[in-house]
């Protein structure tokens, strides 16, 4: 997430997250020290324990899923922010709080850049009425349609392909005032700035769980969304890949690593633990993608704000 422009130089600002909460304040200095610090290396360590103490599961020594880590660590910074912004907001106006409106101040960086909108179609298959149900994401989780060998394309295919639900699956059509089959079918009727893939590697097959080792291929520029967007809503129809998080191991265990993409200097760079380094755009294509991150951002160097 600190290879996420603006975010190193947008709300996370440590004069704006210092009366926030310790996970967003641990965070802004983490983001901080690596991009304005002046150490050769930085720990999350403190992040790391912020978010413990909250969500106790991500202290233990086991292997955690990182598309959950993610989920938890995206709402406490929303969540966060968006309360700082409110506390601010109410300070600076004299408008009586009952007529204040306080829509504005549900967002925050992390809506502004990760969260978009599905759009479902649910048509009834007896009486072809049709109607639209909205859900926001900020990660869209991808069905892999193989065991060997796909392309995303495939996957986002699979994912926004018609669905027929029947038996168990019915919905409720309210002109036939019953369950009945219904065809189901989703786009993307807003587009976030930043795109988050979780490729669902881990299935269950039978009574036994395993994970899919597809070898995915994804473009590392223009991937075009523009089928998947509905028509009036194609503002951010082509997207970059900026970031990877990968994953070793199988269910039991494993190891993540993640491949970033410095913005300033267009070279990509591996993390592994301690370990960083370079490398070239060839080796950024691995079987091991677990999550993808495309952006249609343009990159600005971050630069310390100072208090006013």
């Amino acid at each position: 997430m600190t290879s996420q422009q603006p975010l190193p130089t947008d709300d996370f600002s440590i004069y704006y997250v210092l009366n926030c909460s310790e996970v967003a304040t641990a965070f802004a200095y983490v983001m901080t020290d690596m991009w304005l610090g002046d150490s050769d290396c930085v720990s999350p360590e403190i992040f790391r324990s912020a978010l413990g103490n909250l969500y106790p599961a991500f202290t233990k020594k086991t292997q955690q899923d990182a598309q959950e880590f993610l989920i938890y660590v995206l709402n406490e910074l929303h969540e966060s922010l968006k309360k700082y912004r409110q506390r601010r907001s109410h300070e600076k106006t004299s408008i009586p709080r009952c007529c204040r409106k306080v829509t504005a101040n549900e967002s925050s960086i992390i809506t502004r850049l990760f969260e978009g909108q599905l759009s479902y179609s649910i048509l009834c298959l007896k009486c072809e009425n049709r109607t639209y149900k909205n859900e926001v994401f900020t990660i869209l989780s991808l069905p892999i349609p193989s065991e060997y060998e796909c392309s995303l394309q495939d996957c986002l295919q699979c994912f926004f392909q018609q669905d027929t639900l029947t038996w168990n699956n019915q919905i409720h059509c309210s002109f036939c005032e019953t369950k009945q089959e219904t065809a189901v079918r989703a786009s993307i009727s807003k587009a976030p700035k930043i795109m988050i893939f979780h490729l669902k590697r881990f299935d269950i097959w039978g009574v036994m769980k395993r994970k899919l080792r597809t070898d995915i291929h994804y473009p590392l520029t223009n991937l075009d969304l523009t089928p998947y967007i509905c028509p009036i809503f194609r503002k951010h129809p082509k997207y970059n890949l900026c970031a990877v998080v990968n994953h070793f191991g199988d269910l039991d265990g494993g190891h993540y690593t993640a491949f970033c993409k410095n913005s300033v200097s267009q070279a990509w760079f591996s993390f592994d633990d301690t370990r960083v380094s370079e490398i070239p755009d060839t080796s950024v294509q691995t079987a091991t993608a677990y999550l993808l991150f495309y952006s249609c951002q343009p990159f600005s160097i971050p630069i310390q704000k100072r208090k006013s």
